[in-house]
């Protein structure tokens, strides 16, 4: 098994924790892993992305430029890295603020509602938990339970409070590309 994926977004939408969590997740199943993250300078409101590696295998480079799959969580991320993902591969959109449609046909394209998905939860900001569940549910990268567990681990017992709202997030992220 190999996945070599690219989270993209704005700074603050939670791109970087998403691959975080998903490298962590992967750790955790004894796999090889590699996390890269990348932002302007400018951080929240800028942009935002990181590369996942994951493999059964020793991982030779963190550096993905062909995607197993893309998560694109605002337009300027679909513009710049649609061209990333391998022909048969998956391209996940944030379909709450992206309207445009992808101009390739050789992928498998996930409109994902996320932001309308976190306001029904009654919290905005588990809008990349979402994705992250529909990710966790078509690519099976990692097991629902070691994401959990990231989480658990990089929020700390100060916010372990939030775990019930996240583990939901997941779920209800999983339930809308079932």
């Amino acid at each position: 098994m190999l996945e070599q994926n690219i989270f993209a977004g704005f700074g603050g939408q939670g791109v970087l924790l998403m691959g975080k969590l998903l490298a962590e997740a992967g750790m955790f199943e004894g796999k090889e892993v590699t996390w890269l993250p990348s932002y302007g300078p400018e951080m929240r409101g800028g942009t935002a992305n990181c590369s996942v590696v994951i493999s059964d295998e020793p991982v030779a480079s963190p550096i993905v430029t062909v995607a197993t799959t893309v998560i694109a969580m605002n337009e300027p991320s679909l513009d710049k890295f649609e061209s990333a993902v391998a022909p048969g591969g998956n391209l996940f959109i944030n379909s709450s603020i992206i309207s445009k449609k992808p101009s390739r046909t050789d992928i498998n394209v996930y409109y994902v509602p996320v932001n309308d998905i976190a306001n029904e939860l009654g919290n905005p900001r588990v809008a990349n938990m979402i994705m992250l569940g529909a990710y966790i549910e078509k690519t099976h990268a990692v097991d629902f339970e070691k994401v959990i567990e990231a989480l658990k681990e990089s929020l700390g017992e100060k916010k372990a409070h939030l775990i019930p709202m996240n583990r939901e997030a997941i779920t209800k992220g999983a339930a809308s590309v079932r």
